[in-house]
């Protein structure tokens, strides 16, 4: 899967990139080196099992936590240590336990929060600018 000159990657960084659970790919796939060429065919035109790994999991911990609208450290909060499938995911939206209701409440004020602070950075540097203009 690579050429002698060309940049490549180990098969955990591509899983990253790509969104996908690492032991759950094709052998072939993790004995690998992925040169960046690869890559971007894999990004352009998936085979079948990325697309069917992407649809259906077992998701990394960083895709279930996006999904489920929640932090990293939320669902370490709430027992989730493993890898969950998109219907294990739906399951848990459709019927969200009291861990869950609380780490989505919590997401949502430090977002909330977040975006706080940079409002409130962004109008002191527009006001620090106008002082500066005159």
């Amino acid at each position: 899967m690579t050429s002698a000159n060309s940049q490549s990657m180990k098969p955990a960084t591509v899983a990253k990139k790509l969104g996908i659970y690492l032991p759950a790919t094709p052998q072939e796939f993790q004995d690998s080196t992925i040169s960046r060429a690869d890559f971007a065919e894999l990004q352009s035109s998936p085979p079948e099992w990325l697309v069917e790994l992407r649809r259906n999991g077992p998701h990394p911990r960083p895709v279930v936590a996006q999904k489920l609208n929640v932090s990293i450290s939320g669902l370490a909060r709430g027992g989730v240590e493993e890898a969950l499938t998109t219907a294990e995911i739906t399951a848990l939206l459709q019927a969200p336990p009291a861990w869950l209701v609380a780490e989505r409440s919590t997401h949502a004020a430090v977002r909330t929060e977040a975006q706080r602070v940079k409002d409130e950075a962004a109008k002191k540097d527009a006001k620090k600018a106008r002082a500066q203009a005159e």
